[in-house]
């Protein structure tokens, strides 16, 4: 079975032989991505990823019945999506989108109560339950000090916990997030991730989003949903699809490629001087980094035709740096490669020897 055919059979949310795309009135469709067969499991967390212009937006429009599929059908608890009423689908399915909403001096609690909306009757009326449900989904997303604010007042990253808030009172099966990080610094990413990974498995909620950030998908997602440009869509854990090479297709650029050791995107090296690197800890990690980013190849050892070889003391606080016979000693990263460029231009007159 390849991957990408894998299908959870007691998936909440499933998708069978779909095709996306739009179809203007009177023109011939245009098909953004086909023959996709997906499910989404309760308690899982996904995350949707793929190169700008794959198709993920059309993807998430689809499977949440905003945008109709060219050809097959999405099922949501058993049900096709475009059968449910609007107020059935709310009750099984919430959505937070990245665009700001404007609700002017709306109280963070009195937004997260919208979220009841379909299950009040055509007062808007809560009962004791919605109250006690109300405060349930702010403590789960962590809103408890937001809970009196005025949401205009707040930040990007408590926008987003309370926009979370809301879809938890809902009470949905499934969760589905656009871009749930954009905006966001990387601690305030770091932090949604990981509420949002602890909101999947601790509440049993399947749960889908689509971002761009990697990194930090690689590191929380239970699967991954992979949609490279004309696709077909790639499902499988992280480590299954660095591991078969799906990444480093998916994203292919001629100025980075995607590294199957560390999981990450790198410039693609420079056919620069090797540099020897000797050391233990993470100051060689670090050193390594900056000599790769200046244009220096980073191996175990030196030959005659490449002569730099540089050390780093256990501490990480001096860095050696010999040509030939001749060491010069560097307190800073900085100024390792500033030695090392200013011995490179040395080389290229011919100069190897000249003391600095």
């Amino acid at each position: 079975m390849e991957v990408g055919d894998f299908f959870v059979m007691d998936g909440v949310l499933q998708a069978e032989n779909l095709t996306i795309g739009y179809a203007p009135k009177r023109q011939v469709p245009y098909v953004v991505a086909s023959e996709i067969s997906v499910s989404l499991a309760r308690g899982e967390f996904v995350c949707l990823l793929g190169p700008n212009g794959a198709g993920k937006s059309t993807l998430m429009r689809t499977l949440v019945g905003m945008q109709a599929p060219l050809a097959g059908c999405v099922h949501l608890a058993g049900q096709d999506v475009s059968s449910l009423s609007a107020q059935e689908l709310a009750r099984l399915l919430s959505v937070v989108l990245t665009d700001r909403v404007q609700v002017g001096i709306l109280l963070v609690r009195d937004l997260v109560a919208l979220g009841r909306y379909p299950y009040t009757d055509w007062t808007g009326r809560l009962t004791q339950e919605d109250e006690r449900i109300i405060d349930w989904a702010i403590q789960a997303a962590n809103a408890q000090a937001l809970m009196h604010r005025s949401v205009g007042a707040l930040s990007d990253g408590e926008r987003q916990k309370v926009m979370i808030a809301r879809a938890l009172a809902q009470q949905p099966e499934v969760m589905v997030l656009d871009e749930p990080t954009a905006f966001l610094d990387l601690p305030r990413r770091v932090e949604m991730m990981s509420l949002l990974q602890g909101l999947a498995h601790e509440t049993n909620k399947a749960i889908v989003l689509s971002t761009h950030d990697l990194d930090l998908a690689l590191r929380s997602a239970d699967r991954i949903w992979l949609l490279p440009q004309g696709g077909p869509l790639q499902v499988g854990a992280p480590e299954d699809l660095i591991l078969n090479g799906a990444f480093e297709r998916a994203f292919h650029s001629d100025g980075v490629r995607f590294d199957t050791h560390t999981g990450s995107f790198q410039m693609r090296a420079q056919k620069g001087h090797v540099v020897a690197l000797c050391g233990e800890g993470h100051f060689v990690y670090w050193t390594k980094r900056a000599l790769e980013r200046a244009g220096f190849q980073v191996a175990e050892n030196v030959t005659s035709r490449d002569p730099f070889d540089l050390s780093v003391s256990g501490d990480g606080s001096t860095w050696y740096v010999r040509v030939g016979a001749k060491e010069t000693v560097c307190q800073t990263i900085y100024d390792v490669v500033a030695v090392l460029k200013q011995e490179t231009t040395y080389i290229k007159r011919g100069n190897v020897n000249e003391p600095l």
